[in-house]
């Protein structure tokens, strides 16, 4: 297995990853992966880049723009439609290596870019299948379900200062992006390996989390595409990704892992990585 340290730029900013391939020279189909809203690639996808490596396939996984080792500004913001752009850019630069089948590109995606591989499976021709885990589907959805009502009014008006404060150039306000005693920061302090993560998250990103909407995008997808979710998903709700599933017309499959939205990197990751293996040997390795 080899690891390859590799850089690409997207829209004024360079973005970071490895790509893994068999180390034999041989061009191979091959998944581009990245991670949810404030995830790093150190956090858990090498397990699953490695696992897709011996199956035979070449893997490329990169960090968001603003996040981990990649450039970008403000820090620790996501912004949904750039890093739909910045996918597709992946998808151009990868293309170009002697690793990889230029013809067989599969697209992985967890959490806040499982909504992106779907959005960008109905975009890019160039994609031949997709695996989408534990998705966002619903950005204003989820707004509404991660904001109480009581604090509602109070943080719409925080997003709306900040906002005001930004265009005089004042510093974006960020906050926490796992909480004390969530099952994010339990998913932060078993995951961050290689102690990259920073817990912070622009207050902006929620109010681009209210533009985003991949279930509008679902129905356009024409290629093959598996959803592969946690029964207990409390993060993103299994029912709304049920929703999602229902729209697809495409050949399609939903893989019911056990556990909850972070199990999917913990104690069900072995789990998952076999679903989705399964996946891309009989729709990407054809």
């Amino acid at each position: 297995m080899e690891v390859r340290k590799l850089s690409f730029n997207s829209d004024n900013a360079t973005l970071y990853g490895e790509l893994i391939s068999s180390g034999d020279g041989v061009a191979r189909p091959t998944i581009v992966m990245s991670h949810g809203l404030s995830g790093i690639f150190a956090m858990d996808l090498p397990f699953y880049a490695e696992h897709f490596v011996k199956r035979g396939f070449t893997c490329f996984m990169y960090d968001h723009r603003n996040w981990g080792l990649s450039s970008g500004w403000p820090r620790c913001e996501t912004d949904p439609w750039r890093q739909i752009s910045d996918m597709r850019e992946a998808i151009s630069f990868v293309r170009q290596k002697p690793e990889v089948n230029s013809e067989k590109i599969g697209l992985w995606g967890t959490s806040y870019s499982g909504g992106h591989v779907l959005t960008v499976g109905a975009l890019d021709m160039r994609v031949t299948c997709v695996v989408s885990q534990v998705p966002l589907i619903s950005g204003s959805r989820t707004f509404e379900k991660w904001i109480p009502e009581e604090k509602k009014k109070e943080f719409l008006e925080r997003m709306v200062k900040d906002l005001d404060a930004r265009a005089e150039g004042a510093i974006p306000q960020k906050t926490k992006a796992a909480l004390v005693g969530s099952e994010t920061e339990e998913w932060v302090k078993s995951s961050d390996v290689r102690n990259q993560y920073v817990n912070q998250i622009t207050l902006r990103t929620f109010d681009l989390m209210r533009t985003y909407e991949p279930l509008q995008f679902v129905n356009m997808i024409e290629k093959p595409v598996a959803l592969i979710v946690a029964k207990e998903d409390t993060q993103t709700p299994v029912e709304w990704q049920g929703e999602a599933f229902e729209k697809i017309r495409a050949t399609k499959k939903l893989y019911p892992i056990e556990g909850r939205h972070y199990d999917v990197y913990g104690k069900y990751k072995q789990a998952a990585a076999e679903a989705a293996s399964e996946w891309f040997s009989l729709y990407l390795s054809k």
